[in-house]
């Protein structure tokens, strides 16, 4: 939304010498602002953004939003750009608010362990058939993405689609306060994040601030599937709409199953938006995820034909559930953005049914931020390799070395589980495993980067018919 520095210092109780100057658009990062932005120079614990200042003037900015101390120690030429606060980071939450109470329409709020930023998206795509939708871009969905998104409103937006990710407690409030949503989507509570948090219960009580926080006459969406998630509904003054696959659920997905490498079909039974529907994406999982968006869009009246269309069409975000047919009738499934214990598991299952697959390989990365509880919750994992029929576990960095202990004790003969320090080294071995017919996946935590392994893996089977696969090692 275009303020004037004017605008802009009143809502921030400040005073600028250039009123009529207009902002075009707002950035907290030096190295990606254009001309014409507003610039917030947020200090971290790694960086402080008033290193830049001077900088990003020079080259166009508007104007920067500084601390006090900065402006007092600025030159007079410098002050004509900038806005004194007393804290950049507040700054910037408070205008996001003031510009979100100034729109004044819908916004949907989606939080959860895992799924969210999926949910995210098909909502999303759902809602765009009727109306102009703003959502939240990548990582845009803390303290500091959220108010970036809210200040990317523009007055013809008619609907927002927020993600709400956080690390501690009263994270999710804090964002809540700042998005006032009319609708908010919790898609299940797992244990992720245990290096911040004591227990998957304290998780909950984390992500359930955004129903706590919702404005009277709000809509909570929440899985009935998840006993935590469901509890949710408890003391709630608003409208609850319940998502699943367990009887009772206001939207339920029966006769849900997989489709190869053209995802999945399900139908769905609820008081709006029932019918058949098909998901380019792999996984109950996703049809999970499928189902809260259903839920969330049916606030917004919109009809079975357009949701079924939308969903029929949805897009999966990089190194989400993607499909790739590779040659030799190689199937990769890039699921390499991030992991976590449920949702490896949610993987496990979908390779496990996948059907007509030759043999199912699984390139594992090591699950970050578990804590103490890492090497026990790695071990799960790996049992449940097993349990999936996986019959090659190539398993990458750290902590995973105990999904192959797992695995092993599980019952997967000690040769079919390897353990590898990068994913280069386990993408080599993985090649030479591969023959046509296999499917493998690739997941693991972002910090392992296993895009690395899918890049290399492509190389070895590219889309276009090439070079057969090594001989499989014994």
């Amino acid at each position: 939304m275009k303020l004037t520095l004017g605008e802009i210092a009143a809502v921030l109780e400040t005073a600028t010498p250039s009123p009529e100057r207009t902002a075009l658009g707002y950035s907290i990062d030096s190295r990606t602002l254009v001309a014409g932005q507003l610039f917030f120079a947020i200090r971290g614990p790694r960086f402080d953004g008033h290193s830049y200042v001077e900088e990003v003037v020079a080259r166009g900015a508007a104007g920067a939003v500084v601390r006090q101390s900065f402006w007092g120690a600025a030159s007079e030429g410098l002050r004509a750009s900038l806005l004194a606060v007393p804290e950049t980071t507040a700054a910037l939450q408070r205008l996001a608010h003031s510009v979100r109470k100034k729109w004044g329409r819908a916004v949907v709020a989606v939080t959860g362990s895992t799924g969210k930023s999926t949910t995210k998206e098909m909502t999303a795509v759902i809602l765009a058939r009727r109306l102009r939708v703003l959502k939240s871009q990548g990582n845009l969905n803390n303290h500091f993405g959220l108010p970036l998104t809210l200040l990317g409103l523009e007055p013809t937006h008619e609907a927002v689609v927020a993600e709400l990710a956080m690390s501690a407690a009263g994270e999710i409030a804090l964002l809540t306060r700042l998005a006032e949503p009319q609708v908010g989507v919790v898609t299940n509570v797992a244990p992720v994040h245990l290096q911040f948090f004591d227990s998957v219960d304290a998780i909950a009580r984390a992500k359930k601030e955004l129903i706590d926080h919702l404005l009277a006459g709000a809509t909570a969406v929440l899985n009935r599937d998840d006993q935590r998630v469901r509890n949710f509904a408890r003391g709630f003054s608003g409208r609850a709409l319940t998502f699943g696959f367990e009887p009772g659920a206001d939207f339920r997905a029966v006769d849900c199953r997989p489709d190869g490498t053209r995802g999945s079909v399900f139908r769905v039974e609820g008081p709006a938006l029932a019918g058949e529907y098909r998901l380019p994406l792999p996984g109950r999982h996703n049809v999970a995820n499928a189902l809260a968006a259903l839920a969330a869009a049916s606030v917004f009246d919109v009809s079975a034909t357009d949701a079924q269309q939308a969903l029929a069409t949805f897009q999966p975000l990089a190194q989400r559930s993607e499909i790739l047919t590779l040659s030799h009738g190689v199937v990769l499934i890039n699921d390499c953005y991030n992991s976590s214990p449920l949702a490896m598991e949610k993987m496990l299952e979908t390779l496990a049914n996948w059907p007509d697959a030759r043999r199912r390989l699984v390139v594992a990365g090591e699950m970050l931020e578990l804590g103490v509880t890492s090497p026990e919750l790695h071990r799960a994992v790996g049992r449940k390799c097993q349990e999936a029929s996986v019959d090659w576990l190539v398993a990458v960095q750290g902590d995973a070395q105990f999904l192959v202990e797992g695995a092993r004790e599980a019952g997967l003969p000690p040769k079919r589980a390897r353990f590898f320090a990068t994913p280069e080294e386990a993408a080599e071995c993985c090649r030479t495993l591969l023959q046509p017919g296999d499917v493998v996946l690739v997941k693991g935590s972002r910090g392992v980067h296993l895009e690395r392994a899918v890049e290399l893996l492509r190389a070895a089977f590219p889309d276009a018919a090439g070079q057969g696969p090594s001989e499989p090692a014994n």
